[in-house]
């Protein structure tokens, strides 16, 4: 069996933990979380009938020194220095790390030195790491990418996605500014607490690295979605007035003139306010190709997707600091994750275990 532990217990964590439990092939053997859960068995924090039998611990060394897992999945931080010492642990035991900390998924512009860091570790330990997740990870990057291949040259790039924050924690509530007022919101982008969707800054080089498209310099801008109506989730009361969420945008110029433009618009509930949800993508070349995924790919839903579904490539990959542009095309799995190890022709030197055998 594949041995995976779960890091970190909040939403997108317990979804996580939810989808592993369910997949062939896949063992979860810990949960590590730091407040919320610790000492609650996995089922009761999903709302299960019976227990899993697997209780939450906030003692990481000891659960990776007891489970020794092949895959540890961080669901804790945003930002790369948020897990960083969770990385460097996840090496002294030997883990492969998956990460959906959004700059993860392309550190190399944004903490270049620490990114040289994590290569660096990943390597001498014999370990993968990847962030990845469904934006940055799939919809505004790698899928764009992607859809390139079917072209002869690109001019120009505009993505939108509209979606839903309703499904995210309270972490992502405060980095969009929901529940303010316009005023406390654009004190908040001034004094750098409201930062709107972290990953253009790894979205746009990204694509551009991938398919060789320069730029110049990124221009991002950030202004309140005010809400019309009253909006309430488990986490937040919005009122006519408030806040309900965050437009930002950037975009790539090559001598003064555009050549990607990505716009997210984020807000609780926005179907109250007659918007819909999706993803739009526009690729001006030789052929142009417009893209729409109609409603959004689901936020949540795709990035506990995107962390699980890519464990086979992470296994299959050799050591170190990776991003989604150096994975085999991902994809669902329904069948024994077991059966999608190495089929990229990668044998790790002194592998754990011997995967051929147990398929």
């Amino acid at each position: 069996m594949i041995k995976v532990v779960g890091w970190g217990v909040g939403n997108m964590g317990r979804g996580i933990l939810e989808m592993l439990l369910k997949k062939k092939g896949i063992e979860v053997v810990g949960a590590i979380g730091r407040r919320t859960g610790v000492g609650k068995d996995i089922g009761d924090l999903l709302g299960y009938d019976n227990p899993v039998g697997i209780k939450v611990e906030n003692d990481a060394e000891k659960v990776l020194a007891e489970t020794r897992p092949d895959v540890v999945i961080l669901s804790i931080s945003s930002y790369v220095r948020g897990v960083m010492d969770e990385i460097g642990i996840c090496a002294r035991y030997g883990a492969d790390v998956i990460t959906i900390a959004e700059e993860m998924a392309y550190p190399y512009r944004t903490e270049p030195e620490l990114s040289m860091e994590i290569d660096s570790l990943a390597k001498e330990k014999g370990i993968t790491v990847l962030g990845t997740g469904v934006n940055p990870g799939f919809v505004l990057d790698s899928l764009i990418a992607a859809l390139t291949y079917g072209t002869r040259s690109v001019r120009q790039i505009k993505a939108r996605r509209v979606n839903d924050l309703s499904p995210y924690g309270r972490t992502v509530m405060e980095e969009q500014g929901v529940g303010l007022s316009e005023e406390e919101f654009l004190e908040g982008v001034r004094g750098g607490r409201i930062h709107g969707h972290v990953g253009f800054l790894q979205s746009i080089p990204m694509i551009a690295d991938a398919i060789g498209l320069e730029y110049d310099e990124i221009i991002e801008t950030r202004e309140p979605i005010m809400s019309t109506v009253e909006r309430r989730t488990d986490l937040v009361d919005i009122l006519p007035g408030m806040t309900a969420g965050c437009s930002h945008s950037a975009v790539a110029f090559r001598n003064g003139v555009p050549v990607i433009i990505l716009e997210h618009p984020q807000q609780v509930m926005p179907e109250l306010e007659g918007i819909e949800t999706g993803d739009f993508i526009d690729i001006f070349g030789d052929p142009d190709l417009h893209v729409v995924i109609r409603p959004e790919t689901p936020g949540g839903i795709g990035t506990i997707a995107s962390a699980v579904n890519i464990i086979p490539q992470v296994l299959s990959s050799p050591p170190g600091l990776h991003s989604m542009m150096d994975m085999s095309i991902p994809h669902c799995i329904m069948d024994d994750f077991r059966n999608h190890v190495n089929k990229g022709g990668y044998i790790r030197e002194g592998a754990k275990r011997d995967l051929g055998k147990d398929t």
